[in-house]
């Protein structure tokens, strides 16, 4: 019995385990001195807030979140908030150090944070998710600031929840403060491009990685798992583009079409939010699990969902040639072997899914200037930033022969050592 328990717990899925295991290697292969690199290895900061929340009925709950500030060390803290029942420290730590490599790999001039509150949105009324934001806001404003901590929207949170973040700093510091979250409505500040930034930065990268390989993507079969902004968006362009998504799936499962999925239908039908895909209905698809989706016949897997969804399991059966990492951490480090092995192309998810960072660069720079650019110049620069950023690991894999990972990672770990080095310790 002790050790079948021994086992399981060594199994146990630790998404900031598998930043650090991922860290080392790409520290490993660049022979830094752990003195290089080992202040990464640890949050700046790690907060944990219990806030009450009045119901609408009346009673009063007490709800737990989290702030998480990693690295500060190429620039101020940037990081998204989410909302989640699942949601743990271990969780947030890892999205706050994949968010310090993230902005690095892409040359955006920050840090990396995250937030949480652990609690599932679904299950609360408009006002009272509104009661919550703005107690988890008042709890951990101490730490954030236009100059010092941008959040910005992740899992369940959006446009409107960062307007609500917005207006509660502001009234704390007795001023509007519109730099101080990105990913707000255009109307206060924020920038136009915003919401499907992260999407599109998918989108370009998997086309950018499509014509280093030499292939068309007419040609090109695509499974999105997660229909969300990220995912959505990305299946939109992708099949703009001239590819053939024939697997998408949310909370509810997914659906299959050999052939080709109608992409701009089922976003019509999905912008109803009562609306779920296993209610789906169009000729010649059928219905299939998230498990299914992952192993479907495809050439093109975009992960969009949450963390450790590619794992040891899956990596053995996956079909697909090419993941394309648009969720944060879907790949576990057990299982991003075994792909390598396998010839399976991982591009990861700090280089992969950086164009909502990179925009919200764009939004924060905007509002500290007060200026306002329009849409297709926030494309063409997104764009821009990453093909080059795609570029610098492409060479980084052809000069090392090295897998994108390690070749994203490393680029990272090189810009943050030498930050550090520079700015040396404070004694």
């Amino acid at each position: 019995m002790v050790a079948t328990n021994m086992k399981k717990q060594k199994h146990t899925y630790n998404p900031y385990e598998n930043f650090l295991t991922t860290m080392n290697n790409a520290a490993s292969l660049l022979k830094l001195d752990e003195s290089d690199y080992i202040t990464f290895k640890y949050p700046e900061r790690e907060l944990k807030v219990s806030f009450p929340v009045k119901m609408d009925d009346g009673s009063l709950r007490v709800f737990e979140g989290y702030r998480v500030q990693h690295s500060s060390v190429r620039g101020p803290f940037k990081g998204g908030i989410r909302f989640h029942q699942d949601v743990n420290m271990d969780e947030v730590k890892a999205l706050a150090a994949w968010m310090t490599f993230k902005c690095a790999v892409v040359g955006i001039p920050y840090g990396g944070a995250k937030g949480a509150v652990t609690v599932d949105p679904t299950n609360f009324s408009e006002t009272e998710i509104e009661r919550l934001t703005r107690r988890y806001v008042t709890a951990i404003a101490p730490l954030i600031g236009p100059d010092q901590d941008i959040p910005a929207p992740d899992v369940n949170t959006n446009g409107k929840i960062m307007g609500w973040i917005m207006d509660t700093f502001s009234m704390l510091r007795g001023r509007a403060v519109p730099g101080v979250v990105t990913g707000k409505p255009v109307e206060i500040g924020g920038s136009l491009g915003r919401p499907e930034a992260t999407g599109r930065g998918v989108s370009i990268i998997t086309q950018e990685l499509l014509k280093i390989l030499g292939k068309n993507a007419s040609d090109m079969k695509v499974a999105v798992q997660g229909m969300g902004n990220v995912g959505s968006v990305a299946a939109k362009l992708l099949d703009a583009a001239g590819c053939k998504v024939v697997a998408v799936s949310d909370v509810s499962g997914g659906i299959y079409n050999q052939a080709r999925l109608d992409i701009p239908r089922i976003i019509r039908f999905l912008d109803n939010k009562k609306h779920l895909l296993k209610d789906y209905m169009e000729d010649g698809v059928q219905f299939i699990s998230n498990h299914e989706l992952l192993l479907c016949d495809a050439d093109i897997l975009i992960p969009a969902a949450l963390e450790n969804q590619i794992t040891e399991e899956i990596a053995k059966e996956i079909r697909a040639k090419i993941v394309v990492e648009a969720a944060n951490g879907p790949t576990t480090v057990e299982a991003d072997s075994i792909m390598e092995g396998r010839g399976v192309t991982v591009i990861p998810d700090i280089l992969a899914n950086a164009g909502g960072v990179v925009v919200s660069y764009f939004e924060w720079v905007q509002n500290i200037q007060s200026l306002m650019w329009n849409e297709l110049q926030v494309n063409n620069m997104l764009h821009d930033i990453m093909v080059t950023a795609f570029q610098n690991v492409v060479q980084k894999v052809r000069d090392s022969n090295i897998s994108y990972r390690s070749a994203a990672y490393i680029i990272a770990l090189e810009k943050l050592a030498s930050a550090k080095r520079i700015r040396g310790v404070y004694l």
